[in-house]
């Protein structure tokens, strides 16, 4: 299930190796169960074909380095245990809802940071480069366009399915509000199944910029960071502790994602020759 392509329902549910008597009993205890799967999985499975056709789970040009991923995990992990440990050790209830609800200001709003800050990269990194690098760069970045043309419009869709859905039920005859709101459903589980799908490769990629140069995504990662510390700070204020804990807290960590993100720009230039400047 974590490749791109899912398999097709009836190999889906030979994989399950259920007995006959269980599913028996499935449908006999749990029927609105095994109707959501059969009638679910499908769904799910056309709008994630199209969701990893325009973001991959991979970049189809982005050199990887374990060496480097390695680095970042083990910095995520320790980013999230000082964290915790500062929460634990000076916290205040206030403070742990305050951290659930950065965690999901970040997931909501991270794809729309990404939207933002890649032209404003994109066009620096454009700026450095030479004449030939700038000629390579624009068949990936019309390709990356795309991809957010698609993003953006699932997006604007939803609440246009959603304000369809209610003006059939409100405005509409009774034969009309019955069966219109259900056909108006399906396009937007649909849609709302693409996003879901598309959201975790979109902003590992970049929104595909990362085929556009090696160096994007951690270019874009050393602003992104910074970005969010600022927008912490305004929402939520200083993190608890002493000011000197504060201070580590709030410098610390977009400190150590930047170290990193240029420690990998760095073996790009050094081991692959990617450079930034022409």
């Amino acid at each position: 299930m974590r490749e791109d392509e899912w398999p097709p329902l009836r190999e889906f549910l030979s994989g399950l190796r259920l007995h006959g008597c269980l599913w028996t009993m499935a449908v006999m205890c749990a029927w609105p169960m095994v109707v959501g799967l059969l009638v679910g999985y499908p769904l799910a499975r056309s709008a994630r074909r199209p969701a990893r056709r325009i973001f991959p789970s991979r970049a189809r040009h982005r050199l990887v380095d374990d060496d480097v991923s390695r680095v970042q995990r083990r910095r995520a992990w320790t980013a999230t245990v000082m964290s915790l440990l500062i929460l634990a050790a000076y916290g205040k209830p206030e403070d742990i809802d305050q951290a659930q609800q950065q965690f999901t200001m970040r997931l909501i709003i991270t794809p729309w940071l990404l939207l933002l800050s890649a032209p404003v990269v994109v066009v620096a990194l454009f700026r450095w480069s030479s004449p030939t690098a700038r000629r390579a760069m624009r068949a990936p970045l019309r390709t990356a366009g795309k991809s957010v043309l698609w993003y953006v419009g699932a997006f604007t869709t939803v609440p246009l399915l959603g304000g369809a859905i209610y003006y059939t039920r409100t405005y509409m005859g009774k034969d009309v509000s019955v069966w219109a709101p259900l056909a108006l459903l399906v396009p937007l589980l649909w849609v709302l199944l693409f996003i879901v799908f598309a959201s975790g490769p979109a902003v590992r990629s970049a929104f595909n910029t990362a085929d556009v140069h090696p160096a994007l995504p951690a270019l874009l990662t050393g602003a992104l960071v910074w970005e969010f510390s600022a927008i912490n700070l305004a929402v939520g204020g200083l993190p608890p502790g002493p000011p000197v804990v504060q201070l580590a807290a709030l410098i610390g960590g977009p400190a150590s994602v930047t170290a990193v993100a240029w420690w990998e720009v760095r073996r790009l230039r050094t081991r692959h020759g990617v450079r930034l400047r022409g």
